[in-house]
């Protein structure tokens, strides 16, 4: 489909608005938008895609993402909107729960070919946002903004498109985290690489995290209580709140129960290991 860009469009500046729905970003969102970006046809000066997510109330969380195919020039641009269409049915079967709640482009600027793409997703969800990422760097660092649109001008005479930009939050669920802190842990290393830790490391890992932010609970505890830091209402109830989901279990229970799922843990990784070696030997017999 190719449209002519004919509607002027009119960014906001200014820092990000607190007003509207605040957009959470799950990493897999700027992995996958910064892949295409790699990806991209020779040629192409960025890469545009469609964002699935849920919305509430008071946010809208991005959790998937994925390109579309496009050929823009200064006067016109052409999207594969055929090729959008089949993409989203096919993560409606993994994923029925995600729905089309606007798209992505790569690169700091609006266009006006921005706005010709954005009237296409307006058609596909209720007041889309437009996230952007600046994969470029152009500012030193990746900038990410979203954005959401409101037609402005006189009825009946030329009407422009207004982008006012949200509030951006990062936020990942238990398994990403792994993820992000592999990624945080090349940044130290001359090779850019690091290879995947064991269980049994990223168990004492998490054990010295937790072990470290106990301490400096328990330091800012006794800094109140003798009077160096003004006590703080939030943290005491946060504090109150952590102290309440602990079980009430002793010290005997507690071991006994730790010893019965490592055995557990034990028992299943034997039984898997066999398992693979009977699959192994069965293979080597039957070609013989």
């Amino acid at each position: 489909i190719t449209v002519v860009a004919q509607i002027p469009c009119f960014p906001s500046s200014g820092q990000m608005s607190v007003f509207g729905p605040v957009v959470k970003i799950h990493p897999v969102v700027l992995a996958s938008i910064c892949d295409s970006y790699e990806r991209r046809n020779e040629g192409a000066s960025r890469v545009i895609g469609t964002i699935l997510g849920t919305i509430d109330k008071h946010s809208i969380e991005v959790t998937n993402c994925f390109s579309v195919p496009h050929n823009e020039s200064e006067d016109e641009v052409a999207v594969d909107m055929e090729f959008a269409k089949n993409m989203y049915e096919l993560h409606k079967r993994v994923s029925p729960t995600e729905v089309i709640i606007g798209w992505y482009a790569t690169g700091f600027d609006i266009t006006e070919h921005s706005v010709l793409i954005h009237e296409y997703y307006s058609r596909e969800a209720t007041n889309p946002i437009h996230l952007t990422v600046d994969t470029a760097l152009q500012s030193g660092k990746m900038n990410i903004r979203a954005y959401v649109s409101a037609q402005m001008g006189v009825p009946g005479k030329t009407v422009g498109v207004m982008f006012t930009p949200l509030s951006v939050k990062y936020i990942y669920y238990d398994t990403e985290r792994i993820g992000v802190d592999l990624l945080q842990r090349t940044r130290v290393t001359p090779s850019r690489t690091k290879g995947l830790t064991s269980d049994l490391s990223q168990v004492g890992s998490a054990a010295s995290r937790i072990q470290d932010m106990l301490t400096t609970v328990l330091a800012y505890i006794e800094d109140v209580l003798s009077g160096k830091v003004t006590a703080d209402n939030s943290v005491g109830r946060f504090l109150m709140d952590l102290v309440n989901k602990v079980p009430t279990i002793t010290a005997e229970d507690f071991e006994n129960m730790l010893n019965s799922n490592i055995n557990d843990l034990l028992m299943v990784t034997y039984l898997s290991n066999l398992t693979q070696a009977q699959i192994a030997l069965n293979e080597k017999l039957v070609l013989l």
